[in-house]
């Protein structure tokens, strides 16, 4: 598992960046985190730095927008989804277990 940090530390709205096999983009929304594949699908550019609306994130370079629980685009210019990642809270941590189906909901599960 990846370790992304402290649940405290990554605000409601925001995200962090991480490396797996590929860049991974964690983001906190209303309590819950959810981790996608950081690059759209689409064109090169970092998710992790596009704008956050509820579960949705809109790429910053072309407008498409992909579903955080899913990773599947909501429409063009993105067809392809993006890759989502199993996120776990242990003991306030956030960890990110990365997969390697496209199509895995991710939704955070306390453990301990």
């Amino acid at each position: 598992m990846i370790s992304v940090g402290a649940a405290s530390e990554i605000p409601d709205g925001e995200s962090v960046r991480v490396q797996g096999r590929v860049a991974i983009a964690v983001f906190h929304v209303d309590g819950e985190f959810y981790a996608i594949d950081d690059t759209c699908t689409h064109q090169d550019a970092s998710l992790s730095d596009g704008w956050l609306e509820g579960c949705t994130v809109e790429c910053p370079l072309h407008a498409a927008c992909f579903d955080l629980r899913t990773g599947r685009p909501s429409g063009p210019p993105a067809r392809k989804p993006v890759r989502t990642h199993e996120v776990v809270l242990v003991d306030g941590q956030v960890y990110v277990h990365e997969t390697t189906e496209a199509e895995v909901g991710t939704l955070a599960k306390e453990v301990a």
